[in-house]
């Protein structure tokens, strides 16, 4: 089970990458977004990647699989400020962030309510 976790997780970071790298233009429904709904998606999409992250069990503890899935976002969000078609933004960082600490306080709670 955990193999296929793994796998999902691999496949989403590459999703990610790649719907973060066209073009915006080519994503649909992308330009009708209002900046709330933008950040949404941000969190919901971190927050998706940071609970694949800790469910896939890596030897990393939770706080760096999250640290690192972070990171991730930062370094694509610091590629946008090169792009010629996206725009680097502090607020997806933020939301990304808000994201990736959603999921580790949830499993940290659940990890404390079980013990």
């Amino acid at each position: 089970m955990i193999n296929l976790i793994r796998i999902l997780f691999y496949v989403s970071l590459l999703l990610v990458s790649y719907l973060s790298l066209v073009n915006a233009s080519e994503i649909p429904y992308f330009e009708s977004m209002s900046f709330i709904s933008d950040k949404f998606v941000h969190s919901l999409i971190y927050f998706y990647l940071a609970i694949l992250g800790i469910l896939s069990k890596f030897r990393f503890n939770d706080l760096k699989v999250v640290a690192l899935i972070f990171l991730f976002g930062a370094f694509i969000e610091l590629i946008h400020y090169y792009h010629p078609h996206r725009l680097f933004e502090f607020f997806d960082l933020l939301a990304n962030l808000i994201g990736v600490t959603i999921a580790f306080l949830i499993f940290r709670l659940k990890n404390k309510l079980t013990y």
